[in-house]
């Protein structure tokens, strides 16, 4: 899967898929690239990167979800579940314990329902011209058995993905 054809048939020529152009923010592209067929079509997308992270006085890599796209033609089908659920599965094998992702408060009861869990506070992200405040929710996901969010604040030491 190429990153041109990633964007054109999942996202077409929105110049904006995300609704992030707005926030000024500068992303990542990720390293880990996942898609879902149908009948030789690319109908779903979702990339995963492992990023170091500050929580409080603990230091640690997470694995960030991001670029997550249905097709709309094919949304409410059950195609992000499925995804997300499979991308999860590979990022238990990266290493971290937890893994990360930033959406749109419309879409994080998608998130929830598949047992994402909402951070409180600010979360700090890499920008070029120095740390900037992630406008977005922030989520995070347990990738082992017994795992808990720490506690304090949390900045990405990374752009965001």
């Amino acid at each position: 899967m190429t990153r041109l054809e990633t964007y054109e048939d999942i996202f077409g020529d929105s110049p904006d898929p995300f609704r992030v152009a707005e926030r000024g923010l500068v992303w990542r592209w990720k390293d880990y690239h996942f898609g879902i067929r149908l009948d030789g079509r690319l109908v779903a997308y979702a990339g995963l990167i492992v990023l170091s992270m500050s929580v409080g006085e603990r230091r640690m890599d997470v694995v960030g979800l991001g670029g997550v796209g249905v097709v709309p033609d094919q949304r409410g089908e059950g195609l992000a579940r499925q995804l997300v659920n499979g991308t999860m599965e590979h990022a238990r094998g990266l290493g971290p314990e937890f893994a990360i992702l930033f959406c749109h408060p419309d879409v994080s009861g998608l998130y929830a329902g598949l047992g994402w869990r909402e951070l409180d506070g600010d979360v700090e992200v890499e920008q070029p011209d120095g740390p900037a405040a992630m406008p977005l929710r922030t989520m995070w996901f347990p990738l082992r058995e017994g795992v808990r969010w720490p506690k304090g604040p949390v900045q990405l030491h990374s752009r965001p993905m």
